[in-house]
């Protein structure tokens, strides 16, 4: 019995790239080596494992459902690899020299502003690849390595990631300026019995808590308009269209121009999300990434001093 023997990085390099592309000649491009030599390492890979990885076709290829198994696997070691070299070579001066920034479109243009100036101050060295992602894109994007670590909300159900709080963001009810409640300096629960609410739709999801509270003061979710982002959101209540929840950072960044809609408190309620940072549990690099979280936690408490709107992070 011939007992298979491990594949190179190189291998799943070119594994990986053949899928990427669907087609040899242009995955032997990108990782800079002749289209025969690409092809012969292939080859090699399939028969140490003793399995088939590829269809391939005139037109190109493409992995089996076992090949896209190996895939997956192949982008996670590549991955680790990728980032013993960060440590070894950067992680002293520089948080690791490269962090692939995973971030939620309602998180990252009202804090990203406040960190990375500091970072780029701090960190002279430290490169960012930042990319916006709905939720669960961005959880599997670090867990299979395309990402490094992301800013985003807890993940549910999620054991394959670390994920510690950077902030418990307070919250504030956003109300059309013609509506009656507008008049009133402080919400009272009762009265937004049977009011309708407009919330971020689909993958981007509506944290728990804010479910919670509708449900508990008996305002009733529209379905006649999900929003795709906050701006979206609160020109729906600025439009009439229904109440909603807003966080403070957003509100800092945004509401400044916004005559259609009022923003009040209600009693009785102390409303927050949580925002935090998450990345793959195991990996070598979380000391970098618990670095990374109290220079966000530091750039926040300094911001606190010019802008009156930013929350206050957690202790």
């Amino acid at each position: 019995m011939i007992v298979p023997t491990r594949p190179t990085n190189r291998q799943l390099e070119y594994l990986v790239a053949v899928c990427e592309t669907g087609h040899f000649g242009a995955a032997a491009r990108r990782c800079n080596v002749s289209q025969p030599t690409l092809s012969t390492q292939i080859q090699l890979l399939e028969d140490r494992l003793q399995a088939r990885l590829l269809e391939r076709s005139p037109g190109g290829a493409r992995p089996t459902p076992l090949g896209q198994i190996v895939v997956d696997l192949s982008r996670s070691v590549l991955s680790t690899l990728d980032e013993i070299q960060n440590v070894t070579r950067n992680a002293a001066a520089n948080l690791g020299g490269l962090i692939r920034l995973g971030t939620l479109s309602t998180i990252g243009p009202y804090f990203l502003p406040i960190i990375l100036p500091r970072l780029r101050a701090d960190y002279p060295g430290l490169e960012f690849h930042i990319r916006e992602e709905r939720p669960p894109q961005l959880e599997r994007a670090i867990i299979d390595g395309t990402l490094d670590c992301g800013l985003t909300r807890p993940p549910e159900g999620q054991k394959a990631l670390v994920f510690r709080e950077l902030m418990a963001e307070p919250m504030r009810l956003a109300i059309p300026a013609g509506h009656p409640l507008s008049a009133r300096r402080r919400i009272r629960p009762e009265m937004l019995k049977g009011e309708k609410a407009v919330i971020l739709g689909g993958e981007h999801g509506m944290p728990r808590g804010m479910r919670e509270f509708y449900e508990a003061v008996g305002a009733e979710v529209s379905n006649d308009y999900e929003g795709t982002s906050l701006d979206g959101l609160r020109e729906m209540v600025a439009i009439g269209m229904g109440v909603s929840l807003f966080p403070k950072l957003y509100i800092a960044s945004e509401f400044h121009r916004e005559r259609g809609v009022v923003l009040r408190d209600v009693e009785g309620w102390t409303l927050t999300r949580q925002v935090g940072l998450a990345w793959r549990e195991g990996s070598v690099r979380s000391p970098q990434y618990l670095q990374l979280l109290e220079e966000c936690r530091r750039a926040l408490d300094d911001s606190l001093d010019g802008k009156a709107e930013a929350p206050a992070p957690r202790q």
